[in-house]
């Protein structure tokens, strides 16, 4: 064979075998190309004295890796690399080249002694594998080459050959979404550690992240690219992401306009780890595309429904089994104390709604604060960027809140505050006169003295301040004057405002009916001792 090809290439003998693969054209001969091949060999059968022209644009690889295995049929040198061995490998079995010598051995010698021994050159190998499926799939190229990327990982993981230690992520930029499933699956198949996983899993989306969010404008094939992501990313079990990056990875969906799969699919991994979120990271999921304006709120919402019920039903797994799940006992707490942060932000915007704000604020029961010191703050700063709030829209603001879970701090604050409806006012204060009673009763025993005298005398000013309030907003009758009461009426007033302060007992039921649909009926009140049914007088 060697002779031969020698004579062709020293004579000046004419090609009777011409091959095309799209615009490029070969011509060779058949002397050369038959004995090596078995695909060219039936194909000119049928007339061997006849010139031959085969159309083998089906070939994998192409034109190029026809030239190669040409050049290898003419005993011509060429270089195999990880870059076209794959390719080689698929051409060499495409035209069935079965010579004791013949290509695919030579290519199989490359892979196995240097193209899968090292990660680059493994990850290489499996990219080059993209454009030749599933030729490639079938000869296990791609199989062999995600499990020797999915070992090299391994071994970086525990025995570092670079710096930084974590070098080996950058390598995988260069994988399609598929590939890199292979990849994953070939991990788990090896039982990898679980944080090795999530940091390949992290390390691939976040460069898919930034190649997403570098052209906004190729919006599709963006969009695209950042729902092939999301569908190859591990389970939380097998390898937890943390939040932060699942909360970016959620706003760059809704900006790109994924699939409602794909959002929904990131809603429930980011309420899966919402304990270990911030109110930035959850702020950057509610602003719009450019950072500047409020606008994914019901989005939020979702989320933090998704954490409750969640929480919920591991709560009654926990309870019905003695081993139960693990649950972080502090974890609605924390989620509630990261929205109430959130909502202080999300509160300066004057375009958010009243049941936007209620909503997100409200996802989260009322009895999961220990303290509504917070919730507090937020409903103060929504109601102070908007001023212009009737007395039935502050109320549905303020039933976020539960009054009597303020502290005494907040609680003498909110009797100053004019911006909050007056029944959330006189619930806080009606509480506070009910627990100096009871202490005064001596049912606090070690209630101190000289405390329990000073905010007596806190809750006089406090409550001397609220009737001149009361009395400068009861509407006047008959005359329509607003001026203030005469001085022979003030035992009247003072009634009044007593009265008000019994109807308003908190134990008898909510603030008004006009926020009956916003239902809390878990909100949990204080234990106290219930007064006698007589009228508080303030003396």
């Amino acid at each position: 064979m060697d002779r031969v090809t020698q004579w062709v290439s020293s004579q000046d003998v004419p090609a009777d075998l011409t091959i095309r693969i799209a615009d490029s054209i070969f011509p060779l001969h058949k002397a050369v190309m038959v004995p090596r091949c078995g695909y060219i060999r039936r194909a000119v059968a049928k007339d061997p004295s006849a010139a031959v022209e085969l159309d083998l644009s089906a070939l994998p690889g192409g034109a190029d890796a026809f030239e190669k295995a040409a050049r290898y049929c003419y005993g011509a040198n060429f270089e195999i690399t990880a870059r076209n061995a794959a390719a080689l490998r698929c051409a060499a079995a495409f035209l069935d080249m079965q010579h004791p010598a013949d290509l695919a051995r030579r290519v199989e010698e490359f892979l196995a002694q240097a193209g899968l021994r090292a990660l680059p050159s493994a990850v290489t190998v499996l990219r080059s594998c993209e454009a030749l499926l599933p030729a490639a799939e079938e000869l296990g190229v791609v199989r062999r080459a995600a499990d020797a990327v999915a070992l090299r990982i391994c071994n970086e993981a525990l025995f570092p050959t670079r710096t930084p230690p974590g070098w080996w992520t950058a390598e995988l930029a260069a994988l399609s979404p598929a590939s890199f499933q292979k990849v994953a699956t070939a991990l788990r198949c090896r039982r990898a550690d679980p944080k090795v996983l999530a940091n390949a899993a992290s390390a691939y989306a976040e460069l898919a992240l930034a190649e997403v969010l570098a052209d906004p404008r190729d919006r599709e094939d963006q969009r695209a690219l950042l729902e092939s992501v999301v569908d190859v990313l591990p389970s939380a079990a097998d390898a937890p992401i943390s939040a932060a990056f699942l909360c970016r990875l959620l706003h760059a969906a809704i900006t790109t306009e994924a699939s409602a799969k794909t959002c929904r699919d990131l809603e429930l991994r980011v309420a899966a780890v919402l304990d270990q979120a911030t109110a930035g990271d959850l702020l950057g999921v509610a602003l719009d595309g450019a950072g500047e304006r409020v606008r994914n709120t019901d989005t939020v919402r979702r989320v933090i429904a998704a954490f409750v019920e969640r929480h919920a039903g591991r709560s009654r797994r926990a309870s019905l089994s003695s081993g139960g799940a693990e649950l972080d006992p502090g974890a609605m707490e924390k989620v509630a104390r990261t929205v109430d942060e959130l909502m202080a932000e999300l509160a300066t915007e004057e375009s958010l709604a009243i049941s936007k704000f209620v909503g997100v604020a409200g996802a989260v029961p009322k009895e999961a604060r220990a303290s509504h010191d917070c919730v507090y703050r937020a409903v103060d700063i929504y109601l102070k960027t908007h001023p212009a709030l009737d007395e039935i829209e502050r109320e549905k603001v303020c039933s976020v809140m539960d009054p009597l879970k303020l502290s005494y701090q907040a609680r003498l604050h909110a009797s100053q505050n004019k911006r909050l409806p007056l029944q959330v006012v006189l619930s806080a204060l009606y509480y506070d006169q009910l627990k100096l009673r009871s202490a005064a009763a001596g049912v606090d025993e070690g209630w101190d003295t000289q405390t329990l005298a000073r905010e007596n005398e806190a809750l006089r000013s406090e409550l001397a301040r609220m009737r001149a309030f009361v009395s400068g907003m009861q509407p006047s009758k008959g005359s329509g004057s607003s001026r203030a009461a005469p001085a022979g009426k003030k035992a009247s007033l003072l009634g009044s405002v007593s009265r008000t302060l019994s109807r308003l007992n908190p134990f008898k039921g909510g603030w008004a009916k006009d926020t009956a649909s916003i239902a809390d009926s878990r909100n949990a009140m204080p234990h106290v001792v219930k007064p006698k049914r007589r009228r508080f007088s303030i003396s």
